[in-house]
């Protein structure tokens, strides 16, 4: 249950978009059944893959927003993973696919295939979405401009890394809501 405040008097709810107002006992079990269905929502985690560094960016429970969580070693990356799957219930993996104005595969592709490859192997459940990742380090900066970050900050390469995978994750949630889940 997802332990919402709410009284039994005249009271508007909203869950994923669905208003109702709770009154009768019919409407609450309607109300405590999508809450529990919001309990069942795994995170989404994306990632911005790099030959030495990858960041990593994961949704909140309800798979609204899209946060940066860290930028690991790529060498790493793996160990990472298997250790977040291991404390949070991870919905899907979106991985972002670099590629070249002109719609071409980049070079960097033959590695992040290797990856995907190797992630489907080890974590048969959880399906892999690819997002194009395009101009992503460029909004990224100027996502770190316009927020504030100091120079010092903007100029450590992780924290480019990890906000680009936020933009990744950010672009899915998009498409996801306007095709409709």
């Amino acid at each position: 249950m997802c332990g919402w405040p709410v009284s039994i008097s005249h009271q508007k709810c909203s869950v994923n978009h669905i208003y109702f107002e709770t009154v009768r006992s019919s409407e609450w079990a309607v109300f405590f059944y999508l809450c529990d269905q919001i309990d069942v929502l795994g995170r989404i985690v994306a990632i911005d893959y790099g030959t030495r560094r990858t960041g990593i960016a994961v949704t909140d429970e309800g798979q609204i927003i899209a946060s940066p969580l860290e930028t690991v070693p790529t060498h790493e990356l793996m160990l990472f993973l298997e250790a977040y799957f291991a404390k949070e219930k991870v919905e899907t993996m979106v991985v972002g696919r670099p590629r070249k104005l002109d719609n071409t595969a980049s070079e960097s592709m033959k590695a992040i295939r290797f990856f995907v490859q190797a992630f489907r192997k080890r974590f048969t459940r959880i399906p892999v979405e690819w997002m194009d990742e395009r101009f992503t380090s460029k909004l990224a900066m100027d996502a770190m401009v316009s927020g504030g970050m100091k120079k010092s900050d903007r100029r450590k390469k992780g924290n480019i890394d990890k906000v680009s995978a936020a933009i990744i994750l950010q672009s899915f949630l998009e498409l996801k809501n306007n095709r409709g889940g």
